[in-house]
Parts: structure tokens; sequence; C-alpha cells
């Protein structure tokens, strides 16, 4: 009852502030004091008894009295900050001018009217006597002394981090704090794991919170006025922070070192409060931010402005780069974790910033791109990119995570470890909807392909080309295809190169070329072992054919689009090319003879007269390069359509 008593108060001094015409004194401190006493205690509360029309009200009709809100709460953080936090209450004061802090910035950035509020110079009252401190003082901008002062917090004794000091003197004064000594959890640069502290947890959430608040303000901006740095970020990354590395270094290691399955006791989550969990999704979230921006600084050596890309591209020793492609691993394949009793194990929903992360680790630091690829976990990391792509390729909302898991296997794909590695065969269990089939991780890949070309979201097709692209960069090393990946080759094939399909945009030729490189380079350097493809290849002749002869005169061209009327744009013809029959997509049918006096000289039908053949068939003969074991082809040879007979 007392607890509501509270939050009443807190609304009623919300409502006296919206509703006054007359704007509150500013040394009112009874009155100020009221947003950030013990009413309230979480941040759902300020969200929920500050609505958002009462504070563009205030915007509106009284902006000095949000503007005096704003400096009353940064300065009670600040003055928090100088004193170490010592005692709970001044713990108290500092968390819910946090929690008012992340409620109101939003609402200022959304009015152009605003946008300069924070980074206007604004006098305060100084406890220093050098005239010079308070001269360098009075003219910081306010978003510095904010962002000065949440960077403390984060490394505050008995805070946000346990003490190394104990006895009556433990409280430290930020300003001679070495941060560095309090990284949050061991792993990069950091061998000692501190105690984990469930509420110290909270309070680095609750910082972060406001920071990613803070950083967010260009998703306000319109498009034409979006500068090209976020002041934010770069202040936050600069040298002018002076704990950019330990809060690089913490954010870093407490993502790839959290393990939501713990012990692996079923029902775990249900049981017991994991405080850890709100912070490392919020952490990846900001860090994500944090490493989006890159500036290159002038000189003889390109040299990256921001301070956490800088060491991101610096990880270089080999345990440090094994604990980040081991936490990517755990984390990424934790949504797949499958066990006899339903939904008994946590499943985490930040995979997509964590997609993020590794499309930025790759992109800036090779030395952890190739550590991936000579490592067997790099298919680990394929196995869930292959499943998230699966899973979101009809939601529409979720076409950015296609797009950043499809360019990160197009930059996988560009390096020959990872084709030698998709041989490796799949004997893992996922909840993905593609055929039944044996093989190996490359039939996988190729069956994903297939779902997300003929069933995916019509938005899709711009990566058609990509994908395609994926697969003509793996070809050379893929050793042997199941018969159900090279039906679904097939199939691809068929369906681009309908006539119709191929005249109804000048660029869908392109995805032809790129199948046709594709049976080159398996054919060409994997013969021996991709006999299913090729039985495919000759069953499926008629499609190789009808492409050889294809006319290219403007009557045929109408002719074809009439015939399908084709009206609309390529999108609306993917699909109908993509979709057919249940029947011909999961079995390989057999393919039609072709008319006689179609034939180009190129398949000249000739009687098979292999040394050898006892067979006296009468079919084509055909010429091929095998793979002698290297990466150039060797052997040659010819073989028979039908009777199957090798010279």
């Amino acid at each position: 009852m007392g607890n509501t008593d509270t939050k009443l108060n807190f609304r009623k001094a919300v409502i006296q502030l919206t509703t006054k015409t007359q704007p509150v004194e500013t040394n009112d401190d009874s009155f100020w004091d009221q947003f950030w006493s013990d009413s309230v205690s979480t941040v759902q509360d300020f969200f929920t008894l500050i609505p958002a029309a009462e504070i563009r009200a205030l915007r509106e009709e009284s902006p000095s009295t949000l503007a005096t809100l704003c400096y009353k709460a940064v300065e009670k953080i600040v003055r928090a900050a100088e004193h170490s936090c010592r005692t709970q209450e001044e713990q108290r004061i500092a968390l819910n001018c946090v929690r008012l802090l992340t409620r109101i910035l939003p609402y200022i950035f959304e009015d152009p009217d605003w946008r300069g509020f924070f980074w206007s110079s604004v006098p305060k009252q100084s406890h220093r006597n050098s005239p010079e401190d308070a001269e360098e003082e009075k003219t910081q901008p306010l978003a510095y002394v904010l962002l000065n002062t949440l960077a403390d917090l984060l490394f505050v004794p008995e805070f946000t981090v346990g003490a190394t000091k104990k006895g009556p003197d433990q409280a430290e004064d930020l300003s001679s704090v070495d941060s560095c000594e309090y990284i949050w959890e061991s792993g990069v640069g950091c061998a000692i794991s501190p105690p984990h502290v469930p509420q110290h947890d909270l309070h680095r959430a609750e910082i972060l919170k406001l920071l990613l608040t803070c950083c967010s303000e260009l998703i306000y901006l319109p498009a034409l006025e979006t500068p090209e740095a976020n002041p934010w970020v770069t202040y936050l990354t600069s040298t002018d922070n002076r704990h950019a590395l330990p809060m690089f270094t913490s954010l870093l290691n407490v993502i790839f070192a959290y393990d939501p399955v713990g012990y692996g006791v079923p029902y775990n989550y249900l049981m017991f409060t994991d405080s850890r969990e709100p912070l490392v999704e919020i952490a990846a979230q900001f860090l994500c931010v944090c490493v989006d921006q890159d500036v290159t600084l002038e000189g003889p050596e390109e040299i990256s402005s921001n301070l956490f890309v800088n060491y991101l591209s610096r990880v270089h020793r080999d345990e440090d780069l094994a604990f980040l492609l081991k936490g990517f691993s755990r984390l990424l394949n934790n949504p797949l974790i499958q066990t006899y009793l339903p939904a008994s194990c946590k499943r985490i929903q930040f995979y997509q910033e964590l997609l993020v992360l590794f499309w930025k680790f790759c992109d800036y630091n090779k030395k952890f791109l190739y550590f991936v690829l000579k490592s067997s976990d790099v298919l680990d990391v394929l196995v869930p990119i292959l499943y998230y792509l699966n899973d979101a390729r009809t939601d529409q909302s979720r076409l950015g995570l296609v797009h950043i898991g499809v360019f990160i296997l197009l930059l996988l794909s560009g390096e020959r470890n990872f084709g030698v590695r998709l041989n490796k065969p799949f004997i893992q269990r996922i909840p993905v909807d593609v055929p039944v089939f044996t093989g190996t991780h490359a039939d996988l890949l190729i069956l994903v392909f297939h779902k997300m070309i003929t069933t995916g979201h019509p938005k899709l097709q711009p990566l058609f080309d990509c994908l395609l692209t994926i697969i003509v960069n793996v070809s050379p090393y893929l050793k042997s295809l199941s018969m159900v990946a090279a039906n679904k080759l097939l199939h691809l094939l068929e369906a681009f190169s309908t006539p119709w399909f191929l005249y109804s945009n000048p660029n869908h030729h392109h995805l032809v070329f790129f199948l046709l490189e594709v049976f080159n380079n398996l054919i060409q350097y994997q013969f021996d072992g991709n006999i299913n493809l090729v039985y495919a290849c000759i069953r499926k002749r008629a499609v190789f054919h009808q492409l050889a002869n294809l006319s290219a005169d403007h009557e045929t061209i109408h002719k074809a689009l009439e015939k399908k009327g084709l009206r609309k744009q390529s999108a609306a013809a993917v699909a109908t090319a993509a979709t057919v029959s249940p029947s011909e997509t999961e079995t390989l049918a057999p393919g039609k003879d072709a008319e006689p006096g179609t034939l180009k000289a190129t398949l000249a039908a000739t009687p098979c007269k292999q040394r050898g053949c006892r067979s006296q068939c009468d079919c084509l003969s055909f010429s091929y390069q095998a793979d002698d074991g290297g990466d150039n082809p060797s052997a040659h040879g010819s073989w028979c359509c039908r009777c199957w007979c090798v010279e």
C-alpha cells in the first residue's frame, strides 16, 4: 500500500510539472527532488508514470521547464560520481536520474528545435577552486559532461564493479581510478575473472541503456540531414574518453563469456533469475553501434579515429581469437539446441546483433577471419547462419537479418578453406524445413539457398546474385553433391532459363551464367565424386538443348512475354518461374528427348564407340576433364550417357 502511495506522489509531481503555466524555480530543490526520490525504483515505473503525450506537451508549452529538468538530472549524476556513489542514497539518485533521462531523451531528439540542446555550453556550479577549471567546465557541452560521467559510473567500486580495497577507506576518487583494473569479465586482455554480483549487472545495464539512447539520436533525423559521423559515438570512441579501452574490453568479454545454458539443468531459467542476459543483450547492441562508425584519419598509415574499431582490429593472440570464436559459436547455436524436454533450454534473442558483430570482426580483423577459416569451428558458425536465413526468408521485418547473413557467407566463400570445409558430412539435426538428405554441409547450403529463392519474400530478389555467387565460389572444392542438392541446382537452371523469365529483365541472364559456371566447375574439377550431378544433367539435357537453341529475335521475345501475360516487374516473374509442382521439386523427373533437328554441333548425337564398350547404344558421347586431386584438372577422357562406359 505504501509503495502505491509513493508512486501516486510521483505521478502528482509529473502532473504538476506539465500543468504549470509558469516555469518552476530552479532553486526549488524540494520540487525537483521528487523526480529522483525513492518513490520509483525501476525503469518501468518511469515509462508508466511519465506518458509520452505529457513529455511532448511539456516540450512544446514549457521548454524552459524541460531544460531545467535535464540540467538538474545531469547535475545530480555528476555530483554522485564526484562522491564515488559511496552511499545507497547517492546510488539510488544516480540510477533514477539515468532512468529519467532514458525516458526523456528520445522526445528531445525528435524535435528539430532541440537538436542542439545537449551541444550547448551550460554554466554549472563548480566545486573546484581553480578559475581555469571553472572556465573549462563552463565551456564544455552538456553532452560531453553526461558522457564522461556515465563512463565513470561504469567503473565505480561497489556500484558497477567489485572493490579492490577493503576497510573504511575503500571508496576511491573516480578521477584517480585505473579502470583497466576493473574490467567486468575475463577474456580478451584480462585473465582474472571478478566475482559475479547480480546487482552490479543491473546497474551496468541501466547506464548502458542511457548511453545507447544518446547514441541513437540519428534515427530521429531526416535522411537528408544525417551527418557523416554520430557526435555521441565519436566522442565515446575517441581519446577524450579515458575509459575507452576498458569499456571496449568489458563489453567484449561480457558478451562472449556468457553461457545461457550454464550447467545444463533443464528449465533453470524458470527457477532462477538470470541477471547477466539483459546486460549481455544491451552490451551487444551498444557495441554494434560503436563499431558501426569508422572514420579513417588521413596520413601515411590509415588509422581509424574510432578507438573501438582500432582495438577490434588489433586482437591477434590465438587464445583471444579462440575465445571470440568459441563465444560466437556457443551463442549462435543456442536456438538450435534440441532436447527431449520441450523448451527446457534458454533461448537468446540477440542473435542479429551477434551476426553484425561477426561481420564487423571479419571485416576489420583479417587475422580473426583467417583464424575462423582455418578452424573446423567455421561450420559451427555456418549452420546457425543457414538456420536464421531459412527461418527469416518469408518475414519482411527480418530482411536485414537475411542480408547480413548472406554477406557473411559471401565473404567467407571467397576463401579456399571455406569451400574445403564444406565437404565435411552433415550429421547434425536442426529444425530446418528442407528435404531429407544424406550428404555434406555443401548440400545443406544449396538446399537452404534453393528454399530462399523459390519460397522467399519477393524483396529477396536482389540477393539472388549473391546466393549464386556463393555457390560459384565454393563449387570447385565440392567433392560430392547428393542427388537432392543436384536436383535443386537443375531445378533452378530450369526455372531461370525459361524464355519468358530471361526476356522479362535485362539482368536475368546473369543467374543462368552463374549456374552454368557452377556446373562447369563441378564437372571440370570434381568430376569423379559428382556422379549425381552428372546423372541429373543427363536426365535434364533438354534444358541445356533449349537454352542452346534459344532465339533472341524480337518476335520470339514478344510471343514469350505475351504467352505468360508478363506485365509486371520481375519480382512476380521470379515467384512464378520458381514455383512448380511438389513432385517436380522433390524428385528428379526424367528429361524429355530433344526434338529432331534441334541439336547443335556441340552436342552431336553419335554412336557410342568407346574402346572396350560392348554396348552398341546410339546416344550422346561427352568429353570431360576430371580432377587429379589437386587444384588443376589433369585427367581427360569421355563417357557414354547411357551405358556409362568411360575411356
